[in-house]
């Protein structure tokens, strides 16, 4: 077991290219900058899943690709979001314009969410068994399916999007291990310790807006 690991780990490091090392350095910047509400988090994720989406294209990873051009459209969504844009209430009043602020989404509403991605995750994890197309599919679509969801969350900036991104990261870093990608198992290890940061700096600088509010 031991000799295949270290195979393995050979076998990545030979393929590890210096465009997957820009990838993954951008990844990890997008994460920090995204825990301290700096928008440039969001050119840094656009360039980094432009590297991977042409990284999967040319592995014949099609599906990985396609998730990665939708993260890139996320990227341009979570950019023009987190300029100053007005609310609807500031723009029928004539308001000054405030920045999207940090909240929350109740019991409910997350409920629903979830339910829904289960849902969408049985329904891709069933066609991938159908068609033969993963290892562990059911697995694979329940990682791609809460990781779009999930982006769409981080964009708005609902603060539970960190606790989804610590389940989700959990589960993928299970899914690359078992799959015989350890390097990218590690590297979603980091992306968990790096989930639990961003929570605390989210969950403290909403506090901060709350204090502020009931002051006013």
């Amino acid at each position: 077991m031991d000799g295949q690991l270290a195979e393995l780990f050979n076998l990545q490091l030979q393929h590890f290219s210096i465009w997957e090392a820009i990838a993954v350095a951008l990844g990890l910047a997008y994460v920090l900058m995204a825990a301290k509400e700096i928008v440039w988090a969001w050119p840094a994720a656009f360039v980094s899943t432009a590297i991977y989406m042409i990284i999967f294209w040319e592995g014949n990873l099609p599906m990985q690709s396609a998730l990665n051009l939708f993260y890139m459209g996320m990227a341009a969504y979570g950019w023009w979001l987190w300029q100053v844009q007005p609310s609807r209430e500031a723009a029928a009043n004539n308001t000054d314009v405030q920045p999207l602020a940090i909240h929350t989404w109740g019991i409910g509403r997350h409920a629903l969410w979830i339910g829904l991605g289960i849902l969408l995750t049985f329904s891709f994890g069933g066609l991938l068994t159908l068609f033969e197309a993963s290892q562990m599919p059911y697995l694979d679509a329940g990682v791609m399916v809460f990781s779009m969801m999930t982006t769409f969350l981080m964009a708005r900036k609902v603060l539970e999007s960190w606790f989804y991104w610590i389940v989700i990261n959990t589960f993928a870093v299970a899914l690359y291990w078992q799959t015989g990608y350890p390097l990218t198992a590690m590297m979603f290890v980091a992306y968990m310790g790096l989930a639990w940061y961003g929570m605390i700096k989210w969950q403290l600088r909403f506090r901060a807006q709350t204090r502020t509010a009931t002051a006013a």
